[in-house]
This record gives structure tokens, C-alpha cells and sequence, in this order.
């Protein structure tokens, strides 16, 4: 018997500068492996954190503490091998940056294009590590994925540029419901591709201080038969029943170091962004040479967004599709 694993994540929540991604990792596996650690089941071809004992294994972990950010080249070396090794045993081994949106978001590349700031879509990758050494990643992790029985089903995205995360902030009620109707968006998704007689299994990362989830997973899953299992501070977990169906969800404090698809999908979300943040700054860099590049956060975001202002107003530019309103 098999059982379906789902990790949800996001990256770009805090920024006012460039998009929010969530996004769901699915995993087939055998249910015998349900309470074991998925670093223990690919044990051989992952682990936790990088090292230098361990160079040929691949980190899956927070992205936060895997992407060195602008502080030097290389910076996505570690979310790279993770996120395009595990994508290649999907069967997808996208070329650019293009092609990895409609690999896990489709619709996105479309909607960039309608930003003059996002037109470098045709981006290469990989950018920070090479073919051959991607190639030896796929292998690995395939193999090993292969000898646990575990399948990724899919790697699926939530992207919002600037102007949808405004109208949607706007019509609604702050940052933190339109976080998890977005998550929502992907437990649907999620729930739509599983089979009929299938148990599932999603983990999501802890949105904010918010505990209750029941009222809004309701809405999501109409019709259900809902059970709460724990409404605390650090874990709210449901069970789900439909006709002969079961889902468990659980949103977790610091579910990304608990569970490796809530890792993975921290990664991906993460890697999304942030090529998403190189495209962003190069594009501004073209008309001000000068100008130092920005991850997006408040403070500095404000920075850049205030020297960007006269070529904003020179382009006849809407600075509403440019600044996040919160």
C-alpha cells in the first residue's frame, strides 16, 4: 500500500519588492515508510546542511540557511542541486528560467511578460552549477528515490507578482489570509490529483501566530467531515474524511526542518524568487549602471524602490505594479 506526502512552503512573504511563491512538493511512497524521516529514507544521496565530508550528497533544508544570498557568487548552488535533481525525476530538466515556470507554474511566464522589468525570462540555467555536476545529482537522487519506492508526483507553484499581491491584498483582509488562501489554492490542487481510495498526508510550515484553520480549510474542502486533532502554538492538525478518502494536514512550526517536502518546497520557493530578483535587478541595473541590487526587504527595498523613481516617472512606469502595498 502507498500513501501520499505533501509539504507546503512560501518565500516572499515579508518583501515589498518582487513576488510571493508557495508552493506544494508531492511524494508517492510506500505507507510503511509514513513515520520515517524522508532524509533517513534517501539517506546516501541527502542530507540536512551542506559539508565538506559530504560534497557529493544534496542539501535539502531551510532555504534560508542554504542561499548565501548577495553576499558572493554561488549563491544558489545549494537550492539548485536540490530543486532541479528532484524536478529531472519528475521528468522535467528545464533550460531557463521560462521553461521551470511552466514546468511548476504555468500561466506565470505570461503574466511576467506583461512587466518590462520581468522580460528576461530566456535566463539560463543552471546558473551556479554546472550540467555535469546537475547530471551526477539526477543520478543520485533517482536512484535513491527509486530504492525507497518513493515517487515525486509533482512540484507545484503559486507565484504573485507585485500587482496581484496588491489587488488581492487589497480586497481582502491582510498579508497573513491571503497567505493561506494562496496555500489553499494548492491544498485544492493537491486534493483534485488524489486518488479515490488514496491517504494523504500534507505538512505546511506555520502561518504567522495563527492557530485556528478549521473555518477556512471548510470552505476549501466542502463537504468533508473535519476532526481536529490539536489547535496549539506549534501544531494545528486536522483529519479530513471524504466517502473513502483520508487527508491529514498539520501546520507545523518550523515544519521545513521537520519534514523534507516542506524543505524542498522552502527551496523551491525560494530559488523561484530569487531568479526572479536577478532578472528584477539586472533589468533596472540597464538604466541605472550604479545602482546596487536588492533582495526585496523593507528596508532596503524602500532604498532601491526611491532611486528607481526617476526612471519609473522617465518610462511612464505604474508604480503600483512595482511596490508591494504591504
Amino acid at each position: 500500500m502507498t500513501t501520499i506526502v505533501d509539504g507546503i512552503d512560501e518565500a516572499g512573504f515579508g518583501p515589498v519588492l518582487g513576488p510571493m511563491v508557495v508552493t506544494a512538493i508531492v511524494y508517492q511512497m510506500p505507507l510503511d515508510l509514513l513515520g520515517v524521516s524522508m532524509w533517513e529514507a534517501l539517506a546516501g544521496a541527502v542530507c540536512r546542511k551542506p559539508s565538506a565530508k559530504r560534497r557529493g550528497m544534496i542539501a535539502v533544508g531551510d532555504s534560508k540557511k542554504l542561499y548565501s544570498g548577495l553576499r558572493g557568487g554561488g549563491g544558489l548552488e545549494h537550492l539548485e542541486r536540490g530543486v532541479l535533481s528532484m524536478l529531472a525525476a519528475t521528468g522535467q530538466r528545464p533550460a531557463t528560467l521560462e521553461a521551470l515556470l511552466a514546468a511548476v507554474s504555468p500561466g506565470t511566464a505570461d503574466k511576467a511578460r506583461a512587466c518590462p522589468w520581468y522580460q528576461g525570462l530566456d535566463l539560463p540555467l543552471p546558473r551556479d552549477i554546472t550540467a555535469a555536476g546537475l547530471a551526477l545529482d539526477c543520478n543520485s537522487i533517482q536512484a535513491r528515490l527509486a530504492r525507497a519506492g518513493i515517487k515525486p508526483l509533482a512540484m507545484r507553484s503559486e507565484i504573485l507578482l507585485e500587482s496581484e499581491f496588491n489587488r488581492l491584498v487589497t480586497a481582502g483582509d491582510n498579508k497573513s489570509a491571503l497567505l493561506f488562501d494562496v496555500s489553499c489554492r494548492l491544498l485544492e490542487h493537491v486534493w483534485r490529483k488524489m486518488p479515490r481510495t488514496q491517504h494523504s498526508h500534507i505538512f505546511v510550515d506555520h502561518q504567522g501566530g495563527r492557530v485556528h484553520y478549521r473555518e477556512g480549510l471548510m470552505r476549501v474542502f466542502d463537504g468533508c467531515q473535519f476532526k481536529i486533532n490539536d489547535e496549539s502554538e506549534t501544531r494545528s492538525s486536522y483529519t479530513l474524511l471524504d466517502a473513502d478518502r483520508t487527508l491529514e494536514i498539520e501546520f507545523l512550526v518550523q515544519a521545513e526542518d521537520r519534514h523534507l517536502p516542506v524543505a524542498l518546497a522552502s527551496m523551491l520557493s525560494k530559488y523561484v524568487r530569487e531568479l526572479f530578483m536577478g532578472v528584477y535587478n539586472k533589468y533596472w541595473a540597464t538604466h541605472l549602471p550604479d545602482l546596487a541590487p536588492t533582495a526585496g526587504y523593507y528596508t532596503d527595498g524602500r532604498r532601491f524602490f526611491a532611486q528607481i523613481q526617476p526612471v519609473i516617472q522617465t518610462l511612464g512606469l505604474d508604480a503600483a505594479s512595482l511596490y508591494r502595498c504591504r
